[in-house]
């Protein structure tokens, strides 16, 4: 019994050094993408405060762009996102609704508001898909660049390749309906296509911030709020960190996985090339990134993906816990699915910082990290158990862990504050920041929790997205 008590002490020992290690590793990561992040975020604002989008505008030379916005059952939100979408600052453009079998009465609300009558369009089906019912356009002029598609339910990767399908243009943007987007945020997302030197841009993607108690008045956001709930306003939180202190370091290292299924537009070309998207996982949108970057590696073609740190779009974010956890859960599918589809890639050097850094990165902090941390929970649970732990120690570690948690997310309050000020109101920034003290207590094991969710349904061969019930915006 000695000498087992002997052995536990010393994997006890181990375990802390293992865990404290770990520890170290993912948040020296977060510092250093945090530090690549602002340094691109001030040279990005620095470029562009001499940047008139009005020429832009104006320009012969503006890239066609075909936004598909595939919808199902999204009745609360539909008239007021599709009135967005088509006020939209750009000339050259079209939107294509796809209407996914929705239940509810999506596409009775489409055909009256918008006047709409089936049509005939000469389609090329480069990308087989659910059968279409019925494609339709409106009989007001004022409607002219709507195209709006009924098919049989498929989910969103196979409503998204109808779209596909369908689009008449060279760049094609990929937004979730229930999303409203900037009046600007065309001009903005167009601009790194006619940019780039010697290198084709095969994809770019925008900000997506937390659009609950904001104000939305004929598709256009006139208020910005903090969400009332702190679920939701969690979530405001952990966008920054995503979005201002993840993805443009990734941006910036050239090594970005994924551009958000909310608002990300492609070179169609190079889309349907890869195979458009991939109808086999709820990661979609993170797995034809993958692939489309594979594409162009594997045929030595100079390529970039360019990511734009403007908030360009802003979403509905899940309120309560079951809601949350579907998405989360979906989330961790998608990224099994990814990872699992381009195995070969990882620390494969013909991927360059694919293979070496990107995939290795989203393996180990992203797919691992959920059940390293609950593995260390429960082994924590027999160490005290058998008076093993190492009462100090432990207290450190997790005192450690918490204060860099709340230091990060002041971080990313505070990149906020310096850049685009979207939450003027001082109650709203002390809202976010003791949502910032309150978050590793509450929202993160929710987190983890809807993680192992995941796990468990990829086990179990769980797919589709599941129900994903929206309240509808506020308005005025």
């Amino acid at each position: 019994m000695t000498f087992l008590n002997n052995e536990l002490a010393i994997f006890s020992h181990v375990y802390m050094i293992l865990i404290l290690g770990y520890a170290i590793l993912i948040m020296s990561s977060y510092l250093i993408l945090a530090y690549l992040s602002v340094k691109e975020l001030r040279e990005y604002l620095k470029k562009n405060s001499f940047v008139d989008y009005d020429v832009l505008l104006t320009s012969q030379f503006a890239p066609g762009l075909s936004l598909i916005a595939p919808a199902y059952n999204e009745s609360f939100t539909i008239q007021e996102n599709v009135k967005s979408l088509l006020s939209l600052n750009y000339n050259n453009y079209q939107v294509i609704v796809v209407n996914d079998g929705s239940k509810d009465n999506s596409m009775e609300i489409l055909i009256k508001t918008y006047d709409l009558v089936r049509t005939e369009l000469n389609i090329h089906y480069q990308i087989e898909t659910k059968k279409i019912k019925g494609i339709y356009t409106s009989r007001n002029a004022a409607y002219k660049k709507l195209i709006v598609v009924d098919k049989e339910n498929g989910g969103k990767a196979d409503a998204l390749n109808v779209g596909l399908n369908i689009a008449q243009n060279p760049y094609v943007v990929c937004i979730d309906v229930d999303c409203i987007l900037d009046k600007d945020a065309l001009l903005k997302l167009a601009k790194p296509f006619l940019e780039s030197h010697g290198k084709r841009i095969i994809a770019t993607g925008g900000v997506v911030r937390i659009a609950n108690q904001c104000i939305i008045k004929n598709g256009r956001l006139v208020e910005v709020n903090i969400p009332d709930l702190l679920l939701p306003r969690i979530q405001v939180l952990e966008y920054l960190r995503a979005f201002l202190l993840g993805r443009m370091a990734w941006g910036r290292l050239d090594g970005l996985l994924l551009i958000s299924g909310a608002f990300g537009a492609f070179d169609k070309e190079i889309a349907l090339l890869s195979g458009g998207y991939n109808t086999k996982t709820v990661g979609e949108d993170m797995e034809l990134v993958v692939r489309m970057r594979r594409y162009m590696l594997e045929n030595k073609m100079p390529y970039s993906v360019s990511y734009i740190p403007d908030p360009l779009c802003w979403t509905e974010a899940p309120e309560d816990f079951k809601i949350f956890k579907k998405q989360r859960s979906r989330w961790m599918r998608g990224t099994i699915e990814t990872l699992s589809f381009h195995k070969r890639m990882f620390l494969n050097p013909k991927y360059k910082m694919l293979g070496m850094l990107s995939i290795p990165y989203w393996t180990l902090f992203e797919f691992l990290a959920p059940a390293i941390e609950f593995s260390g929970l429960l082994i924590t649970v027999v160490f005290i158990v058998f008076g093993l732990l190492n009462w100090h120690f432990f207290f450190l570690l997790v005192l450690f862990v918490y204060f860099f948690a709340v230091m990060f997310s002041v971080i990313a309050l505070y990149s906020e504050e310096r850049t685009y000020h979207k939450y003027p109101k001082q109650t709203d920034f002390l809202k976010l920041l003791l949502a910032a003290f309150i978050e590793p207590f509450y929202f993160h094991p929710l987190a983890v929790y809807a993680a192992l969710i995941g796990y468990k349904e990829k086990v179990m061969g769980t797919s589709g997205w599941g129900e994903m019930t929206r309240k509808g915006f506020s308005k005025k």
